[in-house]
This record gives C-alpha cells, sequence and structure tokens, in this order.
C-alpha cells in the first residue's frame, strides 16, 4: 500500500515538472541589415569625384527633383525592413554607393524616417567614382564605441587604381559588443576571373581584422556586411573569409554564411542576364551561432524583396525595379535587393526598450 506521503510527493514531482517544462521563455529580438542604395548622389557637381552623370546637365539629368524622389523610394523601403518583427526597425543598417555624409543626412531625414532619430558613421573612401559605404544607427538600440576605415589597396605596378574602404564599427547592441565591417568589393569590371584577385584581397583585409580581434576575445560576435560583388560559394567567401554553412561553421575561427542556402535555392539579390546573384550578404561568426544564454544568436536571414520593389513586366519582371534605364529615371529604388537577419537572445527581465518573443 503506497502511503499518503508518497502520494503528496509524486504529485509535487509532476506538478514541478509541469512548470519547469511549461514555463515560456522570453526573447529579445533585434534585427540589422544591408542595402545598396545604388548611386545614392546628390545633384551638385564634386570637381573631386566623378559624379558629373549624377548632375542637371549630366547624362542621366539628375535634378534636385528626381534627387528628392530617389530619397523617398530608398526610405519608404529601409522604414519597411524588419518591422514585422521589430516595430522600430534594424538597430543598424549597413549601405553602399552613397556619395558623401550629406546624402545620409538628407536620407534620415525623410519622413518615413524622421522619427528614429537614425544617426550615421562614414568616412570619405578613395573609390574613383566617388561613391563610399555608410552605416546608420538608431541610439535607441546601438551605441558606437569605436570607428575607422580600413584600406584596401589594389593598386599594381604603378596603377592608380582605388575602391572603397572598408568600414569598421564597434559598437553595444543593446549592450552586448558587436564588431561590424561595412564592405563594397571591387566590381567584376574586365570580367569575373580577372577581377578575382582585387575581391579576395579585400576579404583578406575582413578576415585580418577578424583574426585579431577573435585572438584578443575568442568568441566575439562579428559580423561582415556588404555588397561583395561575389556569391556565397566564391573563394573570396568561402574561402578568403571560411564563410560556410551552419555545421562547417562552428568549427572554432569559422564564419557562418545563411545565404548558401538561399543561393543554392537560386534566389538572389540582383539579377543578370536571366540569372541570379547573391552578392549583398550578411556573414557572422560562429559565436553567433554556439548555444549559449543571454547573448546574441542567429534566428532567421531574409531578403526584402516586396513586390512594390520590383519591375513589374518586361524582360526585366522580377527583377529590383532601379532608378535609371538607359539615362531615363524610372522611379524605382534599387538594382539590390536589400539582406537582413534577425538575431535573439534569451532574456530574464524585459524593459520597455525592446522587441520581445517567446521561444521561437
Amino acid at each position: 500500500m503506497i502511503s499518503k506521503s508518497a502520494i503528496l510527493y509524486f504529485i509535487a514531482f509532476i506538478l514541478a515538472t509541469h512548470l519547469a517544462f511549461g514555463q515560456k521563455k522570453n526573447y529579445q529580438i533585434d534585427a540589422v541589415a544591408f542595402y545598396n542604395l545604388e548611386n545614392l548622389f546628390d545633384p551638385a557637381d564634386d570637381p573631386n569625384k566623378d559624379d558629373e552623370e549624377f548632375t542637371p546637365d549630366g547624362s542621366n539629368h539628375y535634378t534636385e527633383k528626381i534627387y528628392r524622389r530617389k530619397l523617398h523610394n530608398l526610405a519608404t523601403v529601409l522604414s519597411q525592413i524588419a518591422i514585422d518583427k521589430v516595430p522600430d526597425g534594424p538597430a543598424f543598417f549597413g549601405v553602399s554607393e552613397i556619395e558623401n555624409e550629406k546624402v545620409l543626412q538628407d536620407l534620415i531625414q525623410e519622413p518615413e524616417l524622421k522619427d528614429r532619430k537614425l544617426r550615421i558613421v562614414h568616412f570619405e573612401s578613395p573609390d574613383l567614382r566617388g561613391i563610399d559605404v555608410g552605416f546608420l544607427y538608431n541610439p535607441k538600440f546601438f551605441k558606437v564605441l569605436n570607428a575607422m576605415p580600413i584600406k584596401v589597396d589594389i593598386s599594381r605596378n604603378g596603377s592608380n587604381e582605388f575602391t572603397r574602404d572598408v568600414l569598421y564599427v564597434e559598437g553595444l547592441l543593446n549592450g552586448d559588443t558587436v564588431h561590424v565591417m561595412v564592405n563594397h568589393w571591387p566590381s567584376r569590371l574586365g570580367g569575373e576571373s580577372a577581377s578575382m584577385w582585387k575581391r579576395k584581397l579585400a576579404a583578406s583585409v575582413c578576415k585580418n581584422k577578424a583574426d585579431s580581434i577573435l585572438k584578443q576575445r575568442p568568441g566575439a560576435k562579428i559580423i561582415i556586411m556588404g555588397d561583395l560583388n561575389d556569391d556565397p560559394i566564391s573563394p573570396s567567401v568561402a574561402q578568403v573569409i571560411g564563410a560556410q554553412e551552419k555545421d562547417k561553421a562552428m568549427k572554432s575561427g569559422h564564419f557562418f554564411n545563411p545565404w548558401i542556402a538561399y543561393y543554392k535555392k537560386g534566389i538572389g539579390t540582383l539579377g543578370y542576364n536571366d540569372s541570379w546573384n547573391l552578392f549583398d550578404q550578411i556573414i557572422l561568426s560562429n559565436g553567433f551561432i554556439k548555444p549559449e544564454k543571454e547573448t546574441w544568436q542567429f534566428y532567421i536571414a531574409e531578403i526584402f524583396n516586396r513586390p512594390f520593389m520590383k519591375t513589374q513586366s518586361g524582360q526585366y519582371a522580377g527583377y529590383p525595379h532601379r532608378s535609371f534605364s538607359n539615362g531615363n529615371w524610372i522611379d524605382g529604388y534599387s538594382d539590390h535587393f536589400p539582406t537582413y537577419v534577425y538575431l535573439i537572445k534569451e532574456i530574464s527581465q524585459p524593459n520597455s526598450n525592446q522587441s520581445i518573443m517567446e521561444k521561437p
């Protein structure tokens, strides 16, 4: 015969087990994004930059009216990224193909973005066309600790060829230190194979910086994002950076590339010659995929490619609806789709500045 005390103990055990396994976990969720803004120039002629085609008298007849419309279109896209899970949008954006800091200042003052009070990190690059990369962040969620440009030297045999710097930003993402490198690697001008060495060199700049960080702080959270002008399987990405699928990226020193799966399915961020490329990537150090409590972890990667951003008909139907076609303004957005990544971490005490979700 079972004693009364044994029955009570058993009931208590069942209740405790139920509470332990039934207790809901809360996760803070945030997002980070990258967007190639496709030649975001202002209409003023800068004598130190190759910007003549983006002036009123240039080949694109780039007026103040077109510039303002371009800003509005880009702000419309940026304002909608990730808001289904994070109402205030990403904590930060990496951007490329911008002429100067002024265009970013004008962009964040657009009505769609103004209330977020975004701030800017920008340095002038030596690129011959005069385009740079930049960093926009919401101070509500991200605090900059350090920022600097890192030179990518592609001059050879006395050539005067220059490209965009890598923009390095160290900061606190809701209290946790992350290291971000914003990139726009050299194009495939002259052919993919012939120009490959330039992108491998740019990749090595990122890898060397990442290695120096990881040497001092093993497990550091590092994000390499940008228009890499290469796909996830290209040597610059897969070999030099060492960006792999999740199971392979678990090894120490490796990086995780969530875009490999997209690329294998034929999904991309820009179209060319009836095929897709996935140049716009956000790559994460493996600290983002190792199971740790109360620290940022990778959740989901997505391409923001809503119908309004796509060409609706003709030869390029389904491709990104770009700004110009044969020198004519076509009221588009960019020739690239933006990419973004959701990050989550388990929390015990939510606060009002956090977007919260239950266990995914």
